[in-house]
Order: C-alpha cells, then sequence, then structure tokens
C-alpha cells in the first residue's frame, strides 16, 4: 500500500462530520476513484481502509468508520459506540452498531 493512498484514506476520513459514518467499503470506493481521477492507477479496498485506520494516529475519527452492517470495529467497540454515542450518531435500537440508513455520509465531490 502506498503512502497516496494511506493519506487519501485518512483525508477523507478526516471531512466525516460528528453524527455521520462511512462505510469501510464506501471509503475505499471514494479513494480509488479520487486517486484514478489523478494518476489512472485504481488501488485499495475495504481491508485496505481497515489496514490504514488501524496504523493511524489518535488524531483520527476512526470510529465514524463501520463495516457494511454498520458495527464498529470489534476490538473497540465499546469506546467506539461511546465516541459515535456522545456525537449524537444515529444507533439501532438495541445500540450495538449505526444505523446507517441515517447516519451514512458521502463527500460532495
Amino acid at each position: 500500500m502506498d503512502d497516496d493512498y494511506a493519506e487519501a484514506v485518512l483525508d477523507l476520513v478526516d471531512e466525516i462530520p460528528a453524527g455521520r459514518a462511512m462505510t469501510y467499503g464506501t471509503i475505499a470506493e471514494v479513494v480509488a476513484d479520487r486517486l484514478e481521477a489523478l494518476d489512472g492507477r485504481r488501488r485499495g479496498g475495504p481491508r485496505q481502509v481497515g489496514q490504514v485506520l488501524s496504523r493511524a494516529g489518535s488524531g483520527v475519527p476512526w470510529w465514524r468508520v463501520v463495516n457494511a452492517a454498520g458495527s464498529p470495529p470489534a476490538r473497540h467497540l465499546t469506546r467506539a459506540l461511546d465516541l459515535l454515542g456522545d456525537e449524537g450518531t444515529p444507533l439501532s435500537a438495541d445500540g450495538t452498531r449505526v444505523a446507517l440508513r441515517r447516519a451514512i455520509w458521502f463527500p460532495e465531490t
């Protein structure tokens, strides 16, 4: 995985507003589209997004990135759900995942 890809992932995650969320897959698609527009190459997928976030520093709002079912990373589930709740992110009725239909965010461009 190259530095341009990691930087693009972290930049996009930084754009996610408080109270909203994106999936690993959606981030991978947006980043691939953005980078392809720059250099004609597509790269990365949901797993690579996860790898970038696992190496990121504490300044990145990692808790706003969830899987396709709306679940935060299992290793950080309680912490992520607390942070999401503090931001007012819509959660499922049982409070165990993000209500993606109400919380999903897509960048303007």
